[in-house]
């Protein structure tokens, strides 16, 4: 699926993205969150992994979005 994140064309697969994050710890939780084979990341840390982009180049909406569009359930923190 071709997702826009930072003003770039990224095409990714539901497995492409769970097996890019298989590993990786998440950091805590403080804002948005997917859950990506049952552990949830903060959004910016997905698109962080996915992109090899700085967090300043995208919003968390904008990958929120695109994990949204592949399936991926994403929530709102509750603090």
């Amino acid at each position: 699926m071709r997702v826009t994140i930072a003003r770039r064309h990224f095409y990714f697969h539901r497995n492409e993205v769970e097996e890019a994050m298989n590993g990786v710890t998440p950091e805590p939780v403080t804002g948005v969150s997917v859950e990506i084979g049952g552990v949830s990341y903060p959004v910016m840390q997905v698109g962080a992994v996915l992109t090899r982009q700085d967090r300043r180049d995208f919003s968390s909406g904008e990958v929120q979005r695109a994990m949204a569009a592949l399936g991926f359930p994403c929530r709102t923190s509750v603090e």
